[in-house]
């Protein structure tokens, strides 16, 4: 099973972001990342999971670590009922990033994924070492 470890960051928010993943399969190890000038933290939280998915379609079924409760509640509890919505939320506002939940779910359709919250910044290495990876992304574009 191939193991991701994602993270976004972002200067200022809005500002410069980054996003990076660290993927494994026990063998082999492959870390990406990249960013915007102009986004947000959430975008780039959301861009770290659909940038590994995107690399990962050989497999199908997969473990996702992330530190953002975000991507992970908005893809095991919220997303079901803003589809039921039209993208509104539970307050009737429209929902943000629709455009990158749309593009999560669509990839995430496809596989197995088995969710995990990570604490961030609490000595877990991976997690450590794709917030390098983001953060290094986003400090390019200042």
């Amino acid at each position: 099973m191939l193991k991701i470890w994602t993270d976004g960051s972002c200067l200022g928010n809005p500002g410069p972001g980054g996003w990076g993943f660290v993927a494994t399969d026990g063998k082999n190890i492959a870390e990406r990342s990249g960013g915007e000038r102009n986004t947000t933290n959430n975008r780039m939280e959301l861009m770290a999971v659909i940038c590994a998915l995107t690399a990962a379609r050989k497999h199908d079924e997969l473990e996702i670590h992330t530190d953002s409760q975000y991507v992970k509640n908005g893809m095991q509890a919220w997303l079901p009922g803003w589809k039921k919505n039209n993208w509104r939320t539970s307050t009737k506002k429209p929902v943000k990033n629709q455009d990158l939940w749309q593009k999560l779910d669509e990839l995430a359709s496809t596989k197995k994924i088995h969710w995990f919250w990570v604490r961030g910044h609490n000595g877990n290495e991976m997690n450590e070492r794709v917030d390098i990876l983001a953060r290094t992304a986003a400090e390019r574009l200042k």
